[in-house]
């Protein structure tokens, strides 16, 4: 598959085709995608809630009321809906889970890496938290990572994506009751094939000029 050529093929999917699912066992592959996303210092700050039937898809949908109205559809006639969460702060039992994660998977030759690995990411998240003061955002930022890598192979694999920021977060928090979860809701991704009414289907793509964004050093 031709990376290039799936970048400007790719759009944001305005109206989803309802009557077509996406294979199951293709789906997997995405979300095993996503879950290899990297991030930094492997972090995995995120959890992701799957809508794959329509009364999950009328959960999240409870989120798109008002001014997030016109959103609703997109996740309605998608196959799969997909949450996106990040965790609202990093606790020691994530930071312990990791590293028996890695332990399990044969990362360490001996205890004394095992160690280093431990002290390196309790200081890089002691920094965030405490010296910079903004853990969520360095968190959440990691999340939006996952977003590119699912909406690059989303493309790759021939599948419409929509990522949906706009929703009442409020809403989504109680009605997933993420806050007793420690999460934040953070972005949607609503996937399927597009409709035959997809205005946005036919229009051109418009990116700024690489002249516009890149400077040569």
């Amino acid at each position: 598959m031709d990376l290039l050529n799936v970048s400007k093929t790719r759009y944001t999917t305005k109206a989803y085709d309802a009557k077509r699912k996406i294979p199951q066992q293709q789906f997997e592959r995405l979300l095993e995608i996503l879950r290899l996303t990297p991030s930094s210092i492997n972090i995995q700050p995120w959890h992701f809630f799957i809508a794959d039937n329509q009364t999950a898809k009328e959960r999240i949908a409870k989120a798109l009321v008002g001014k997030y109205a016109y959103n609703a559809a997109k996740v309605l006639d998608s196959s799969h809906t997909i949450l996106f969460c990040t965790k609202a702060d990093i606790s020691e039992q994530h930071l312990d889970n990791l590293l028996n994660q890695d332990d399990l998977s044969g990362r360490f030759k001996d205890e004394k890496t095992k160690q280093g690995q431990k002290d390196s990411r309790s200081g890089y998240v002691h920094y965030y938290r405490n010296e910079k003061g903004d853990i969520q955002r360095w968190a959440e930022n990691q999340t939006f990572i996952a977003l590119g890598q699912i909406l690059l192979a989303a493309g790759i694999e021939g599948i419409d994506a929509t990522p949906i920021g706009g929703f009442d977060e409020e809403i989504m928090t109680e009605e997933l009751q993420l806050t007793e979860k420690g999460l934040v809701p953070s972005v949607l991704l609503t996937l399927g094939y597009r409709s035959d009414s997809d205005f946005n289907a036919t229009l051109p793509k418009s990116r700024l000029n690489k002249e516009d964004i890149f400077t040569q050093l």
